[in-house]
């Protein structure tokens, strides 16, 4: 039986369910009968999280496999639809161990924890352990943002640091759920520009936030890694109908997130970076607009004239130069970006 010296166990009234949603959990459940009897094992997948003094954010999804760890393959070839075929387990127990003491939350209907924690830790990267009843334990990672820090990276991720071409529905379905993940390709010079910027600003936080879903986190992780990118929490979202409706919606996720970080940084000023091809820009702008001591400036990266007619154009920058103080910088990559951050002044760095 799981014990714990802590308990933080959210308790609500659970709204009525949409009917998307019971016939998604009458499949899930099916599923996990079907896995449990063929001998698959609770899972913990954990996800890098965040915090500040005080208290960190848990993020993570509990899965049922076969050797109690999840490996989407041994191969170098990987595809995207395996991550898909996952059996979630839902409303689980979830026990978070830090520096000898024992926190419980609970996954959702999706298998996804979502949850603050009650915890002090120092400044830096921390490494915690996390299990379910049944699961091995394994290892999380959470950072915690200093106090004194007062600027932060928030940063998209499809077509603003990898190369997917949302705007293109067939192209996209194809590199979600077909393409070999290690064929997926960087945008130049994203990744030295967040690299110069973290250099020009020590400490500050770097936060991926996107409307994939969670099925994708591991792909996404080995990606920027591989790429150099800097270490920082992915923000997803999970796959399927919500509670209320059939379909889940990525700009009310992307708002959601931003609000939410307000909320837990007032301090911090962030740069927004995304790009022209989906509701960045109109997402950035209405959020500077609610929390305008909360934004440091947002880059936006400009894709090709192709990727621009099938996301139906692009929206021209002046009308935000015009409404605020806050700078707004256009160009097509990395390189371009910190050129246009050192023209505006935002930076004091001599141009690559």
């Amino acid at each position: 039986m799981l014990g714990s010296r802590k308990a933080y166990v959210a308790t609500s009234v659970e709204p009525m369910l949409h009917r998307a949603a019971r016939m998604e959990d009458a499949v899930h459940a099916l599923r996990e009968r079907n896995a449990r009897r063929r001998g698959l094992i609770p899972t913990v997948v954990p996800y890098a999280g965040y915090g500040g003094p005080g208290w960190i954010r848990v993020l993570g999804r509990v899965l049922l496999t076969r050797d109690g760890e999840f490996r989407t393959s041994g191969d170098m070839h990987v595809r995207g639809w395996r991550s898909f075929t996952v059996v979630p387990i839902d409303d689980v127990v979830v026990e978070v161990v830090i520096g000898g003491d024992v926190h419980r939350v609970r996954a959702d209907r999706g298998g996804v924890v979502d949850a603050r924690v009650e915890v002090d830790l120092a400044p830096g990267w921390h490494t915690f352990v996390v299990r379910t009843e049944g699961s091995l334990e394994v290892e999380a990672h959470v950072y915690v943002v200093d106090p004194s820090v007062g600027f932060g990276i928030v940063s998209d991720i499809d077509d603003t640091v990898m190369v997917t071409a949302l705007p293109r529905p067939l192209l996209a379905a194809w590199n979600t759920f077909v393409l070999d993940e290690h064929a997926r390709r960087p945008v130049p010079g994203m990744a030295v520009l967040y690299e110069r910027l973290r250099n020009t600003h020590p400490g500050c936080p770097v936060i991926y936030l996107s409307t994939g879903a969670w099925n994708v986190a591991p792909t996404l992780s080995r990606f920027l890694l591989r790429n150099f990118y800097p270490a920082g929490p992915l923000l997803l979202t999970d796959w399927g109908p919500t509670h209320d409706r059939w379909f889940r919606s990525g700009p009310e996720h992307k708002e959601r997130s931003l609000n939410r970080l307000a909320q837990e940084f007032p301090g911090v000023k962030w740069l927004l970076v995304g790009d022209d091809g989906q509701h960045d820009e109109e997402l950035y702008g209405a959020f500077l607009n609610r929390h305008p001591d909360n934004v440091e400036a947002v880059a936006i990266r400009q894709l090709s004239n192709s990727e621009a007619v099938f996301a139906g154009g692009r929206s021209r920058g002046e009308e935000h130069e015009r409404t605020t103080n806050v700078p707004w910088v256009y160009a097509p990559d990395g390189a371009g970006i910190w050129n246009q951050l050192v023209a505006k002044r935002f930076v004091d760095a001599p141009t690559p």
